[in-house]
């Protein structure tokens, strides 16, 4: 026999190969797992679950950025208290604080730690010990819940405030906020970044028209100037790290600009392509605050045994359509249920159907669902599968209750940077909503201080 002949490792290397059919194994196993696919007809294509194979291995590691890593929460947010629209960034040594919230849909009762970390101002481990920007506890459990009424969907809706009377923050600078399960402190649950600033210098921005002549119809040039009388620069080039975001993207921040000019007390940032964005176009929105009525968006509720169902209408590309401006909110979210008195606790979770009609499936890539209810990121949780039968591409999320805005956006193989392009167009006249972040690490410091954010508009 074959197993007579072989050694007890090549024995063990053969039988996991064996139980491996199905996942990335041999090529001879990856072959009959495609020859025995063929037989399988378009109904158990469709039904077919999801290979989470790479997601998996992602989620063992720390990611400094905007992360959920259990599917049982939801609806995690974090933004600047008493103001669900604004960026979680507060003024060091001040009253300001970051609220979050989140949902548990799980069934189990579970008790949520918190801690944060100081990063860079590129987003990694700053490297300081806790105690160098905590003052109090550096670990606390989230006290702050309570248990939804009048859902069909049963959660256990989270809340708590940063700073507060346990752990305060004695430096400026980026933050990760790194909630856990008790006892698991090194399994993270979900991360959510946020900024505390000390503002020492004042910017001045303008976004015109590309200068470029090929970029002039459909691109935004953001120049800016740094204005830091009676603070004390002693190396613009090396001390200073600028980031230019565009609305609440990530994948498209600009960063590591050095200054054109050095005048005075002023430093200069004017370039005509290093700064420049796409103009993309308005974003597209949906909200179903109410079940009882059916808004401009929606086209139709159904309600089974698996929950609410909420279908929007299908969408057409707007790559080739000429401008049309309307008001948004850029990319945000926010929670409301119109029938009750406590949103974060009345407000009903549905499941939301996307449909985005297409000819044919891209092969070099996959189209995304992008804005601030997917985090501004990318994941199987927000991708579009393509429907042979429908010629479409869809997803079903499920949301709760209130507005949203989105894009699609597509998102080429190996790439991190998003094409919102492809289906939403680019305008050079489009309302975007532009921030710098100004750090600088003078030779005293062991850390990137902020001190300087300017939140402006496209049309400021």
């Amino acid at each position: 026999m074959i197993y007579a002949e072989m050694g007890p490792i090549a024995t063990l290397c053969l039988a996991f190969s064996l139980s491996l059919v199905g996942c990335k194994a041999t090529e001879k196993a990856q072959q009959s797992v495609v020859v025995e696919s063929v037989a399988i007809n378009e109904k158990e294509l469709e039904e077919a679950p999801e290979d989470s194979t790479e997601d998996y291995f992602e989620e063992v590691f720390l990611r400094y950025e905007d992360y959920i890593y259990r599917e049982n929460l939801k609806t995690v947010q974090l933004y600047k208290t008493g103001s669900p629209l604004l960026a979680p960034i507060i003024e060091l040594n001040t009253f300001e604080t970051v609220k979050l919230s989140f949902d548990d849909l799980g069934t189990d009762q579970v008790n949520y730690y918190y801690t944060v970390i100081h990063c860079t101002a590129k987003w990694e481990d700053s490297e300081l010990t806790k105690t160098d920007y905590i003052s109090g506890f550096t670990d606390n459990q989230i006290l702050d819940f309570a248990y939804s009424f009048n859902t069909l969907k049963a959660y256990t809706h989270f809340n708590l405030q940063i700073p507060n009377e346990d752990m305060k923050l004695r430096l400026s600078g980026n933050y990760l906020l790194k909630v856990y399960e008790e006892d698991h402190p090194d399994e993270p649950v979900f991360t959510k970044r946020f900024m505390v600033v000390e503002s020492r210098v004042t910017v001045e921005p303008r976004v015109r028209k590309a200068t470029l002549l090929t970029d002039k119809n459909y691109k935004q040039e953001v120049d800016f100037v740094i204005k830091h009388e009676g603070y004390s620069i002693l190396d613009p080039y090396g001390e200073i790290y600028v980031v230019i975001q565009q609305n609440g993207r990530i994948d498209n921040m600009v960063s590591g600009l050095a200054p054109v000019f050095v005048h005075d007390n002023e430093l200069i940032y004017d370039y005509d392509q290093e700064n420049v964005f796409n103009g993309g176009n308005e974003f597209r929105n949906f909200e179903f605050k109410s079940l009882r009525y059916q808004s401009e968006y929606i086209r139709a509720y159904e309600f089974d045994s698996a929950g609410t169902h909420v279908y929007l209408h299908n969408v057409k590309p707007r790559s080739f359509l000429r401008y049309s401006s309307h008001s948004d909110l850029n990319g945000k979210m926010f929670i409301k249920n119109d029938e009750g008195k406590d949103s974060e606790l009345e407000a009903e979770y549905a499941l939301v159907h996307f449909t985005l009609p297409y000819d044919a499936p891209m092969i070099n890539g996959n189209f995304y669902i992008y804005g601030g209810l997917t985090n501004w990121g990318y994941s199987t949780a927000s991708q579009l599968k393509y429907n042979y039968k429908k010629f479409a591409y869809e997803l079903t999320m499920l949301l709760k209750q209130g507005y949203y805005e989105y894009l699609y956006v597509y998102l080429e193989d190996g790439k991190k940077s998003g094409d919102a392009t492809l289906i939403e167009g680019s305008h050079f006249d489009t309302e975007n909503e532009y921030t710098i972040y100004v750090y600088n690490t003078s030779v005293s410091d062991n850390y990137n201080r902020l001190i300087a954010v300017e939140k402006f508009d496209s049309r400021y």
